[in-house]
């Protein structure tokens, strides 16, 4: 096992007391070699490590064609552009990339006066 009695560094589970670098994770072979200095590390020194993740994912909500027409305010950034429909001059607008990497992304527009909506492939 690595002496850490000289290091600069603090020791720790998941970096090198030698040299301070990211420790590879664990293998079957039961010990851990640091890739920077070669130090070797031996198993029990990770018994006692967890780790503990947490994934937050965004709300869900159901939009209806009733949610639409009562929404307050642009869904997005508002651009100059004649609604089709209503003749208004604004509309909001959302891309997103549908098609191939090599392609241009597809953009939705929603009046914001009636809420009319349409695409356009850029």
């Amino acid at each position: 096992m690595a002496n850490s009695s000289t290091s600069p560094f603090s020791a720790s589970t998941a970096f090198c007391a030698r040299c301070g670098s990211i420790l590879p994770l664990l293998q079957e072979f039961g010990s851990v070699k640091c890739y920077a200095c070669k130090a070797v590390y031996d198993a029990e020194n990770f018994s006692n490590l967890k780790f503990e993740y947490t994934i937050h994912f965004n709300t869900v909500s159901v939009v209806t064609h009733e949610n639409l027409l009562n929404m307050d305010g642009p869904e997005g950034p508002v651009v100059e552009r004649r609604c089709p429909k209503c003749g208004h001059d604004r509309m909001s607008y959302a891309t997103l990339q549908l098609r191939s990497a090599d392609e241009g992304q597809t953009v939705f527009y929603t009046c914001i006066s009636c809420k009319y909506k349409e695409t356009e492939n850029s």
